[in-house]
């Protein structure tokens, strides 16, 4: 079978699958965006309690296996009384875990603001939520930006690991075909360029206008 004949006869099952992949990575990317944003102003509180729970869940979901954590909330949970379906699990243990890493580069990047910035809003007489909102944030989020890139991109290939437990991505999907017909470099080879299409020529593109819109706008205020 020729590589166009493939592509003909499997082109509604790669479509559905990258859709489903769409649709996790887009709720994952969410999830993981407010996790991060989170756990990383956790990370910088005055309270020790707040701190060390932040930081505990940081170093567990950072210093564990996704795979592994993927399997707990779908196998585990349920133990406890907290059932999940597969499509909830999948996406759920993709933002939990590259969050963890999310909160220490927001962490970093709030870090990162010179500290004039930090005295300037103290001199304002601003609360604490509208320093951190109006001053800290915009401009922690230009140095931040660039990083993020890479995260967005991990959850994308995370959400890959879904398939194991039965969520019909495009992994799923490929992975049907090669079992039914062994046409594993026509499969694997198709789900190897849908990715790279989705990372390089959707995600970076669509963040470096995001970034270059923040600059230019915060160089306006």
């Amino acid at each position: 079978m020729t590589y166009w004949e493939f592509l003909e006869q499997y082109w509604p099952n790669l479509l559905a699958g990258t859709t489903v992949t769409i649709e996790q990575f887009l709720i994952a990317s969410l999830l993981m965006i407010m996790i991060s944003i989170l756990f990383g102003l956790m990370r910088l509180s005055s309270s020790l309690l707040v701190r060390g729970l932040a930081s505990a869940y940081i170093e567990l979901f950072r210093g564990t296996s996704l795979l592994v954590q993927l399997y707990w909330m779908y196998f585990v949970l349920p133990v406890f009384g907290l059932p999940l379906d597969k499509f909830t699990a999948g996406y759920i243990a993709v933002a939990m875990n590259v969050g963890a890493y999310g909160a220490e580069l927001v962490r970093g990047g709030i870090l990162s603001v010179p500290r004039g910035q930090w005295e300037a809003a103290y001199a304002l007489s601003m609360s604490s939520a509208k320093r951190m909102c109006r001053i800290i944030l915009p401009q922690a989020m230009v140095i931040m930006l660039p990083a993020w890139g890479n995260m967005f991109i991990d959850t994308l290939k995370g959400t890959a690991l879904a398939s194991l437990l039965g969520v019909a991505d495009l992994m799923f999907q490929v992975n049907n075909i090669n079992q039914m017909r062994y046409l594993s470099a026509q499969a694997f080879g198709t789900a190897l360029l849908i990715y790279y299409a989705l990372a390089r020529l959707l995600l970076t593109p669509g963040l470096r206008c995001i970034e270059a819109r923040v600059r230019r706008k915060l160089s306006r205020t």
